[in-house]
């Protein structure tokens, strides 16, 4: 009987990339993910774990539709899904290693903000503003954070930020690639205690 509880399944998953050796050689094949089969239940935090280069965030990337498996599957509640979907996007939000080289540099954080809502929410301009304070609330930041920019906070605050963005159009499961390690020790604590906290509130699945 399934798990009525599972709702992320990947299935014989590969990524190989290729590249051309030139006229006189054989085209060289790299396999980044190789046979991966797991699943991650309603409310479940999955560590991934390995050494620097074996597919971690290569993973990470095809479950959220930023590249596509060479082959196998990768279904949400069951259902086969397609990269690049706006339905995916809203049930699988990346939060990435590195919090201020994620954050675009031209952009206030209040339109950091609204950009998922705008895109991938149905939302009119009073309906975003209110989530966007929810998501401030959450993550610990202040209504005067949002007309600044992502230069004049540090590492930790970017980091909320980056989290706060992933949680706009309210997905299912955070895909977390290494959140805490380009953070100092005592910030790297922070930011984990707001992630567990985080999961109880909005019901979310890690990652």
């Amino acid at each position: 009987m399934k798990d009525a509880r599972q709702i992320l399944t990947v299935e014989g998953l590969n990524r190989i990339f290729t590249r051309s050796a030139g006229l006189l050689r054989k085209e060289q094949c790299m396999h980044a993910v190789h046979d991966l089969t797991l699943s991650l239940q309603q409310g479940e935090t999955l560590g991934i774990v390995g050494e620097s280069g074996c597919g971690k965030s290569t993973l990470a990337r095809m479950l959220v539709g930023l590249d596509r498996p060479s082959s196998g599957v990768i279904r949400l509640d069951g259902e086969p899904i397609e990269g690049g979907s706006r339905e995916l996007a809203r049930q699988i939000q990346y939060v990435f290693q590195d919090p201020i080289a994620s954050l675009n540099p031209r952009k206030t954080i209040g339109q950091i903000l609204e950009a998922p809502l705008l895109h991938l929410g149905d939302m009119d301009k009073t309906a975003r503003r209110q989530r966007i304070d929810t998501l401030l609330d959450a993550v610990g930041l202040n209504r005067e954070h949002l007309q600044r920019y992502p230069h004049e906070f540090s590492g930790g605050q970017a980091q909320r930020i980056g989290i706060a963005r992933a949680l706009a159009p309210q997905p299912r499961i955070l895909v977390l690639d290494e959140p805490v390690s380009a953070l100092d020790v005592s910030i790297q604590a922070q930011i984990l205690r707001l992630l567990k906290e985080l999961k109880q509130q909005f019901g979310l699945s890690y990652l």
